[in-house]
C-alpha cells in the first residue's frame, strides 16, 4: 500500500523533505540481529521507509523474549517461529513497500561479507562481543558505517563508526560500496558502485572503530548478561531508538548531524553520558583501521559455540567441513533417524528433538546451515558432544 500521506509528517522535518526520503527508498541496511534491539530498530526502520533491510538472526521466538521483542506474539512462540522470518512477516504486514530480506542463519566469518553487500549501513542488534567485533571488522574493511548498540540490565551504550574508504584495485565482493565512499580521505578513490550512494551530497570526516575505543572483548565471564542481571524492556526501546536516529541520518544524506560520541545511558538511575572519543581515531595504532587486520573476519578468534543469554542453551555452529559457506542439510532423514531417540519435528526452517542422556533432557534444535542449539545445558563441551553424537555433521 503505497500513499504520498504515508511519509508525511516524517518529510516536514527540515532535513526529511522528499529528497531524503527518495535517497531512503534507495538505500539497503543489513540488521544482525533480531532480538530486544533488533525488533525496535527493524520496525522503526520499516516505518520510516528504508528501501530495504536484510534481517539476519540465528535463533526462534521464546516465552521470555515477548516483555521486551516488540515484532512477537505469542504465536510465534508455540509455532517456535525462527525470529528472522517471524520480524519479515510482521514488518511486510507495516510496510509492503519495504524489501524485507531475512536470514535465519549465525552471522560468521563464512557468510559476513555476503551478507553485508549492497549494504550501506551495519547495525547491530546482536548480545554478544565476538560477533560486535567481527561487525566492526566488516564494517572497516569494506568501508561501510557500522551503528554499534548494547544493553543489558538498566543500562545501554551506542555508537556510531564511520570507517575510512579503503581503495581497492579490485573491490571483489563489493567491497567499498558503503556510504563513506565519500568521506574524507587523503587516498585517491575509485567509483565503487554503479548504484549512486544515497547520501551522495554529504561527506563525513572517518572516527575511531570498535577496537579504537576497546581493543579486546571483556574476559569470558567477566560481563554482565541478561541472564545475569536482566533487562530492562523500556531501556533496549531508548537505545535501540537512538541506533535507528543514528541510521537514518546516514541514508537520508544527514551524516553531518550524526553524533560522534560514545553514549551511554541508564533510564532506570536517571544517567545520561556523552564521551568525546575522537581522541582514539588513531589509525596507525589500530590493528583493524590503521592495520588491515581482520582478525574476527578471518576466523581467527572464532568461536564454535556461544552461550545464549538467559537461555541455558549453547548455540553450536557447523563444523568447517559440514554445512558453512551456503550449504544446506537435509532436515528430512536427520528427523528419521533420531526418532528413536525421543520426540522429533520438523518443518522447512528447524528441526527439534528431544533428547535424554544420564536422566538428563535436552533438546536439540537444527537448522538447515547445520547449526544447532542444544537447551539444557550452558556448557560447552556437553553441547558439542551432544551436537556430535546426533548430527554428526
Amino acid at each position: 500500500m503505497s500513499s504520498p500521506d504515508r511519509y508525511h509528517r516524517q518529510q516536514l522535518l527540515p532535513d526529511l523533505g522528499p529528497a531524503a526520503q527518495q535517497r531512503l527508498a534507495a538505500a539497503s541496511a543489513l540488521l544482525v540481529g533480531c532480538g530486544a534491539l533488533g525488533t525496535v530498530i527493524a520496525e522503526s526502520l520499516t516505518r520510516a521507509g528504508v528501501g530495504r533491510l536484510v534481517v539476519v538472526d540465528r535463533d526462534l521466538v521464546e516465552l521470555t523474549n515477548l516483555q521486551r521483542q516488540v515484532l512477537f506474539d505469542e504465536n510465534d512462540v508455540r509455532a517456535a517461529t525462527p525470529k528472522a522470518i517471524a520480524a519479515q512477516r510482521r514488518l511486510g504486514q507495516i510496510n509492503s513497500g519495504v524489501t524485507i530480506d531475512a536470514h535465519v542463519a549465525d552471522f560468521n566469518p563464512t557468510n559476513a561479507e555476503r551478507l553485508a553487500a549492497g549494504c550501506d549501513v551495519i547495525v547491530d542488534g546482536t548480545d554478544n562481543f565476538e560477533t560486535r567485533y567481527l561487525l566492526n571488522d566488516v564494517a572497516v574493511k569494506r568501508g561501510t558505517p557500522y551503528v554499534y548498540g548494547g544493553a543489558v540490565g538498566t543500562q545501554g551504550m551506542m555508537m556510531v563508526i564511520l570507517p575510512a574508504p579503503f581503495p581497492s584495485p579490485c573491490k571483489g565482493e563489493g567491497e567499498g560500496e558503503g556510504l563513506n565512499v565519500l568521506a574524507r580521505h587523503d587516498t585517491p578513490q575509485h567509483s565503487p558502485s554503479p548504484r549512486p550512494s544515497p547520501s551522495r551530497e554529504r561527506e563525513y570526516e572517518p572516527g575511531p572503530c570498535l577496537r579504537c575505543v576497546f581493543d579486546s572483548p571483556p574476559p569470558a565471564g567477566s560481563a554482565e548478561t541478561c541472564d545475569t542481571a536482566g533487562v530492562l524492556g523500556p531501556a533496549v526501546g531508548i537505545v535501540a531508538n537512538l541506533q535507528a536516529t543514528e541510521t537514518l541520518k546516514l541514508l537520508t544524506g544527514n551524516a553531518d548531524r550524526v553524533n560522534r560520541r560514545l553514549v551511554t545511558i541508564d533510564p532506570w538511575r536517571n544517567t545520561l553520558r556523552q564521551l568525546d572519543i575522537s581522541n582514539a581515531y588513531q589509525p596507525g595504532a589500530c590493528p583493524c583501521c590503521g592495520g588491515r587486520r581482520f582478525d574476527y573476519l578471518d576466523g581467527d578468534r572464532a568461536s564454535r559455540t556461544f552461550t545464549l543469554c538467559g537461555r541455558n542453551a549453547v548455540q553450536v555452529a557447523a563444523p568447517a567441513n559440514g554445512a558453512n559457506g551456503g550449504d544446506v542439510v537435509d532436515l528430512a532423514p536427520i528427523a528419521a533417524r533420531l526418532t528413536s531417540h525421543g520426540n522429533v519435528t520438523h518443518n522447512d526452517y528447524l528441526l527439534r528433538a528431544e533428547l535424554t542422556e544420564r536422566d538428563t533432557k535436552y533438546q536439540l534444535t537444527l537448522f538447515p546451515d547445520g547449526r544447532a542449539i542444544v537447551h539444557g545445558t550452558d556448557d560447552a563441551t556437553t553441547a558439542k558432544a551432544i551436537y556430535t553424537r546426533y548430527v554428526g555433521l
